[in-house]
């Protein structure tokens, strides 16, 4: 039994070893030997911690004998991406300069997950800066999606989504600004849950400067899993207070967000978007599912759709644009200055893809998002479920940003239905919920701020009925 631990979920690790029928050290090692089997074939662990990790599971072992409190995830080995601090190693962020930025402090989701009994074993690859849909860089190489090689595990939680899909762990943390949780856990084919703003608190020590308003606004972290189960339990220890972010706020754990809401909105078509057969075609497939499973379900757009999708990087490009040209931004110095070719080819065309706001726009711009916001709460208050794509499109092909301007605008436009929630800060889940020629195609559960409960317990019945399944042993084609 315990050589299978690693296909074991969260949930059951944690039960199994706060009743003492496995040990932590046993469900550690056989993630371990998980690793070493399969991480060759898609790098996606690129910095292993075997001895610290032992020796927390030998700690978490003997709180158990000891009979001492237990956290959620008390033993069960997890995953970190490696552009958040873990005190002691490299917050490398895939940056061949920042190789030995050894930190001394944990971020606020590290100290989380460790309080929460964690067993922290491997961080995750990341693009470079972490700024690209595809997880690649000069430092620790590409990560390959098990599903497929020829095509991205996403990014920029690529690693994260990719060790899950393999058995590299039951879950991953990751973040997520742009999609960079949705859209990996999309492609892989398993969840990943993007909480709202504020429900996970986050603070890197190790950064030199704060990020701009909207990053702010927009960015948070969250977990990666092959269960809503094992979600819904990394989301409670990811969210205990933290008091060195000013953004945190306490999370109404209401179990009457348990009850299935009566109206969930399916958005599956746009009239001026080249949208893939497969994805409209999964949406109503989530969308009956729901129906048998007692919701009243039917079309519904979103207010100021195309509009939140583009006021997004307006704003976030306005303030990148901003702070280099007044050379006040290290973060963004840094990409021209010791990013990989990949990233600065990806980021110059979302220069040209976005129009970055002048002082008078910016202000107005961030005005605006209240605007539409509002216009969204009204709209989930019709419809506390809005069932809708992660993306237009199915995963591209590796490297498909490097093709040009015209092929970074086509990701961004596809990317639409991942960004416009990005900019709103709403909780959203992503969710498996077909093979399409032996690649997973997901939807993207949305609900209003705070209710990531809702998210949730939709995305049980769409997990009860997916037939994606993982863990999977990843694809013998690796290119």
């Amino acid at each position: 039994m315990a050589d299978d631990l690693w296909r074991w979920g969260a949930a059951q690790l944690a039960d199994g070893i706060g009743a003492r029928k496995i040990s932590a050290r046993e469900a550690l090692a056989s993630c371990l030997a998980r690793s070493e089997a399969v991480n060759p074939r898609v790098n996606a662990v690129v910095d292993l911690l075997a001895d610290e990790a032992f020796a927390a599971a030998d700690k978490a072992d003997d709180a158990v004998r000891k009979h001492e409190p237990l956290g959620p995830l008390h033993g069960v080995p997890v995953t970190i991406k490696i552009n958040v601090d873990c005190a002691g190693r490299a917050t490398t962020n895939g940056v061949v300069s920042l190789k030995d930025n050894i930190v001394h402090e944990d971020s606020a989701i590290v100290s989380n997950l460790r309080k929460s009994g964690a067993i922290i074993f491997g961080r995750t690859n990341v693009p470079c800066f972490s700024t690209r849909l595809f997880t690649d860089n000069d430092l620790y190489g590409r990560t390959y999606n098990p599903w497929d090689p020829g095509i991205t595990p996403g990014g920029s939680s690529g690693g994260a989504a990719a060790a899950v899909a393999v058995g590299i762990g039951p879950l991953s943390h990751g973040n997520d600004r742009a999609g960079s949780i949705r859209f990996p856990a999309y492609a892989c084919g398993v969840y990943g849950l993007r909480p709202s703003i504020g429900r996970v608190p986050e603070f890197n020590p190790g950064s030199k400067e704060e990020r701009g308003p909207t990053s702010q606004l927009t960015n948070t972290q969250g977990p990666l899993g092959r269960s809503i189960a094992d979600l819904r339990l990394a989301l409670a220890a990811m969210s205990a207070r933290d008091h060195r972010d000013p953004w945190w706020l306490p999370a109404c754990n209401d179990t009457r967000m348990r009850t299935p809401p009566t109206r969930v909105a399916l958005f599956s078509t746009m009239p001026d978007r080249d949208i893939d057969p497969i994805v409209t075609a999964s949406i109503r497939q989530a969308g009956k599912w729901l129906q048998e499973a007692g919701y009243e379900v039917e079309e519904a757009a979103p207010p100021r759709f195309a509009e939140a999708a583009h006021l997004f990087w307006d704003l976030i490009m306005t303030e990148e644009r901003a702070a280099s040209e007044a050379e006040k931004s290290a973060s963004t110095r840094a990409i021209e200055m010791f990013g990989d070719e990949a990233v600065k080819r990806n980021r110059r065309g979302t220069l040209n893809y976005s129009h970055p706001f002048d002082f008078e726009g910016y202000i107005k711009g961030l005005a605006r998002r209240s605007t539409i916001l509002r216009e969204w709460l009204i709209f989930l208050e019709r419809y506390p479920v809005l069932v809708m794509p992660v993306s237009w499109k199915r995963p591209f092909p590796i490297d498909y940003d490097q093709l040009g301007d015209e092929a970074v605008r086509l990701t961004h436009l596809a990317l639409q239905p991942s960004i416009a929630v990005s900019l709103l800060g709403l909780p959203a889940l992503a969710a498996p919920v077909a093979l399409d020629a032996g690649v997973p195609i997901g939807v993207q559960v949305v609900s209003s701020r705070y209710q990531d409960e809702i998210c949730l317990t939709a995305g049980e019945v769409i997990q009860a009925r997916s037939p994606v399944k993982t863990p999977i042993d990843p694809s013998a084609a690796l290119r």
